[in-house]
């Protein structure tokens, strides 16, 4: 139904006055239906979650329309087709109370379509930033943004200034268990990548190979010191 009809649709949905819709209507007698309203609702969704605010506000009014046509059919025990011209007469001529029920009604229809929008759209950015996330992950499957945050800030500041001496030196200083935990982390979200000095070592036995390697680098310049 909704392949076959919905420029129709989409048409009925740009519709402002009264009058127009119930013309298009008559002109469209299929499109009083479940499916009609059922696809407005979910453009309504589609055009909010897009930004297009003013023309959401625009189909809503139409939405609710075909709703209160559905409603009015059901409590009259009736074809919509059969009732519709009902619903434009009563609505043009409506008591205060009537069309207060049908803006109460439309008001509160558009804050349900922002809450389901706005659910959609937290959906979308949760996934993307999985996705981002995975595509970080490194050779250990760590994420690096998530391993650099739980580095001591000492550690954190040798990344920062790209220095791998101050590394090496801040490295020697910690706790041999500390150092290996969190080089380890480095080496496996790929914030650290040993260099070819490096690199056979700490292939071979992570790192702990690459501890050993600075501190064993540390060692020859502490004696080749005068």
């Amino acid at each position: 139904f909704v392949e076959r009809y919905e420029k129709q649709i989409k048409h009925f949905g740009m519709l402002r006055r009264w009058d127009d819709s119930q013309k298009y209507l008559s002109d469209n007698p299929h499109l009083v239906c479940e499916e009609t309203a059922n696809y407005l609702v979910i453009w309504c969704i589609d055009l909010e979650v897009e930004e297009k605010h003013a023309l959401m506000e625009q189909v809503a009014h139409q939405t609710i329309v075909m709703q209160f046509i559905l409603e009015l059919a059901k409590s009259l025990k009736v074809d919509p087709r059969a009732c519709f011209r009902q619903f434009f007469t009563k609505i043009k001529t409506a008591d205060q109370q009537y069309m207060e029920g049908f803006n109460d009604e439309l008001e509160a229809f558009k804050e349900r379509v922002r809450g389901r929008a706005k659910v959609r759209i937290e959906k979308a950015m949760k996934e993307y930033e999985e996705e981002e996330r995975q595509k970080r992950l490194g050779p250990g499957g760590l994420d690096p943004v998530e391993v650099y945050e739980s580095l001591p800030p000492e550690l954190q500041k040798c990344f920062d200034v790209k220095d791998v001496q101050m590394l090496q030196d801040t490295i020697s200083k910690m706790d041999p268990t500390e150092a290996k935990y969190h080089m380890q982390r480095c080496i496996d979200s790929g914030l650290w990548v040993p260099n070819a000095k490096t690199g056979e070592g700490a292939e071979k036995g992570g790192s702990e190979a690459l501890y050993e390697e600075i501190k064993k680098e540390n060692g020859d310049e502490e004696k080749g010191n005068p």
